[in-house]
């Protein structure tokens, strides 16, 4: 019997918020992610289990990431991108990782990304953080209505 290798549920802490609503833009990006990934697949010319192989997921957890119903992390994406030689960051834009406009951020949310040395909740909370900040310095800067 094959090894379950989709990423344990986490306790709420930092990808899996369990209590918490997921907004529409995050449901709609996933959406559109889980698309993109499957359009991909199906050019590669690859079954959903032959992909499942290659970036070391289980065959459900990839289903479910294509119907928009779970959140890759940034590692399974790079490994997803490896195996549909698609560009990581194109993949992090569409899962909402990475800022898709050149004058926001981007570089620094690629750095941490790409940061070895680092822990997938690390990353998650570095990002989370440096988010919170673009957040806050937009609406400091936002004209009074």
């Amino acid at each position: 019997m094959a090894k379950d290798k989709s990423p344990a549920r986490t306790s709420g802490k930092s990808g899996d918020r369990a209590g918490t609503k997921t907004s529409k833009a995050v449901v709609d990006s996933l959406g559109s992610l889980g698309d993109y990934l499957k359009e991909q697949r199906l050019g590669a010319q690859l079954s959903l289990r032959q992909l499942a192989d290659q970036v070391g997921v289980s065959n459900p957890y990839l289903s479910q990431i294509e119907r928009g119903l779970r959140k890759p992390s940034a590692e399974v994406l790079q490994q997803l991108a490896r195996a549909l030689r698609v560009s990581a960051e194109q993949l992090y834009v569409r899962a909402g990782i990475v800022h898709p406009d050149p004058g926001q951020a981007g570089s620094v949310e690629l750095a941490i990304l790409a940061d070895t040395a680092l822990t997938e909740r690390q990353k998650n909370s570095l990002l989370d953080v440096y988010a919170s900040f673009l957040a806050l310095n937009e609406r400091d800067t936002a004209p009074p209505p």
